[in-house]
């Protein structure tokens, strides 16, 4: 990988690790968040005859992290394509 230039680097590094922090926190707050703190106030929600609350701290923070992954390596694609640095 290599970069026109040291501003173009340290620019794709911020914005790298500005999605990464992005998704993190979408992450704890669907899992630690959703899962944990209003689990009780989500329970009185039902999804496919399933209390919201349980379902979110059963099955709902993996569900999310996959999607995360998936829109981290979209993303990613895109910021490489955009300081030409992707793979052809």
């Amino acid at each position: 990988m290599s970069f026109k230039s040291e501003a173009d680097a340290k620019e794709y590094w911020r914005r790298n690790v500005r999605l990464m922090i992005t998704l993190m926190v979408v992450w704890f707050v669907v899992s630690f968040g959703f899962g944990i703190i209003l689990f009780e106030p989500l329970n009185a929600i039902r999804l496919g005859g399933y209390k919201l609350g349980f379902w979110f701290a059963q099955q709902g923070s993996i569900y999310v992290f996959v999607v995360l992954i998936f829109v981290y390596a979209r993303r990613m694609a895109a910021l490489d394509r955009e300081f030409g640095v992707h793979d052809d």
